[in-house]
């Protein structure tokens, strides 16, 4: 099927030459002096050194933002931005151009903000690897900071890959399969909601299956479904655009966001009719999607035997193998944590926790660019509604109750999926407790 998409306006190709240099990086110190090599150099050569740089590096996102005698790049690597460098307020000049150029926004404003795209080109041995970026710029006191966001089809990943304890794997598996009802994945911006819908999508994607997505904007590229993107300005917004989608007869639907109350409740009706919906919401945690949904102005008959599952997620960054520390756990600790562990529902596996349990602890090397960290893994919540559930939810209940409800029902915390991870030594409790503010 065809991918409906903004068309991309503008590519930069990585040349070879400069591509065997991006290799030889490591880490941002090593990038940092690559790029000072090349600031005396063409800007077309600079950009392709820090935008090869930041696909080498992993980065989400790039910031270039200018100050009064200097501009700062910094590089947002595993959720957390990092200084990379300073450099001269006349290279960051040439820089914006050439990234507003490519991003086909207009050099003259520069008193508004504005959005943009285009792709990184990679020659590899097999085919050209497209990148996708993602272009802001937003005017400050010393001129307009732009963030480049990198969408790198490496971070499609399979349902199997998501990092899913065996009764979550279990259960999306099975709620994926279902013909009708929809699927609300929660949590605030970048705690990887369409990494795991795209996840789904390719789980369940066959030539007898027509899938259709309505996203602001496509962030990856899908082969076998069709993407449409938002454009408000000719009057196609998600509300609009998932009317017409619903009229081309698909059997699962994948909305972006669930943003306003004529979206909410088209997507709700789809799911009462026959089709399976993705889409996410902005919640704190799987509880809270019930109050959001009325906080829209949707009403709880409505809500209830539209939704089959509700989950909530936060990525954590994963312990540098390379230079993670086994340290003894601390008897407070481990008190605490054995709690969690006791209220950890039947048919929920954690590994063994005793006095000789050791964790790791974050420490820092060349590898990871001295943060202890290098990728990240996400911590998940999620309940069914089942006949029961859907009764409590006709009630109106409030978070609180709707949660602990959902516990009484299995379901674990996302701070206890933390813990497991924690002591299956894949990250730390302190990154546990920074994301879940437990």
């Amino acid at each position: 099927m065809q991918n409906i998409v903004t068309k991309i306006t503008g590519e930069i190709r990585i040349s070879s030459e400069i591509l065997d240099e991006l290799k030889k990086i490591k880490n941002i110190p090593s990038f940092k002096k690559l790029m000072e090599s090349f600031l005396g150099k063409k800007t077309t050569e600079l950009a392709e050194v820090l935008l090869g740089g930041a696909t080498i590096l992993d980065a989400s996102d790039l910031h270039i933002e200018p100050e009064e005698e200097r501009a700062k790049l910094r590089f947002r690597i595993d959720g957390m931005l990092q200084d990379v460098m300073h450099f001269d307020l006349k290279i960051y000049e040439a820089l914006l151009s050439r990234m507003k150029i490519l991003s086909a926004l207009k050099l003259n404003i520069t008193e508004r903000p504005q959005d943009g795209r285009f792709s990184i080109l990679i020659p590899s041995q097999e085919k050209e690897t497209a990148i996708e970026i993602r272009s802001s710029t937003l005017p400050t006191k010393y001129g307009e900071a732009i963030v480049l966001r990198v969408l790198n089809p490496r971070d499609l990943i399979s349902i199997a890959d998501l990092g899913l304890r065996e009764d979550l794997l279990s259960l999306f598996r099975e709620e994926i399969e279902k013909p009708n009802g929809m699927i609300i994945v929660t949590g605030p911006t970048g705690a990887g909601k369409t990494t795991t819908l795209y996840a789904f999508l390719k789980e369940i994607k066959k030539p007898e299956i027509k899938t259709i997505t309505i996203e602001d904007p496509i962030e990856y590229r899908l082969e076998g479904i069709s993407q449409t993107q938002v454009n408000p300005a000719k009057k196609y917004d998600f509300a609009n655009g998932l009317r017409a989608i619903v009229r081309q007869d698909p059997d699962v639907l994948l909305v972006g966001e669930i943003r306003d109350l004529e979206t909410a409740q088209i997507a709700l009706q789809a799911a009462l009719t026959g089709h399976l919906v993705l889409t996410t919401l902005h919640t704190n945690d799987a509880a809270g999607t019930v109050a959001r949904l009325q906080a829209l102005g949707e009403k709880p008959v409505n809500i209830a035997p539209a939704i089959n599952l509700a989950i909530a997620q936060r990525l954590v960054r994963k312990i540098c193998k390379k230079c993670g520390q086994l340290v003894p756990l601390p008897e407070r600790l481990r008190k605490e944590m054995e709690q969690e562990i006791k209220k950890l529902p039947e048919g929920i596996k954690a590994p063994v926790l005793d006095e000789d349990t050791r964790i790791l602890k974050a420490k820092g090397c060349e590898d990871c660019n001295l943060t202890g960290y290098r990728g990240r893994i996400a911590i998940y919540e999620a309940f069914l509604v089942d006949d029961e559930m859907e009764r409590f939810i006709l009630t109106s209940p409030s978070i609180s109750d709707l949660k602990k409800k959902a516990i009484e029902k299995g379901m674990a915390t996302m701070y206890q999926d933390g813990i497991i991870k924690v002591l299956q030594k894949i990250t730390t409790i302190e990154e546990v407790e920074r994301v879940t503010g437990e």
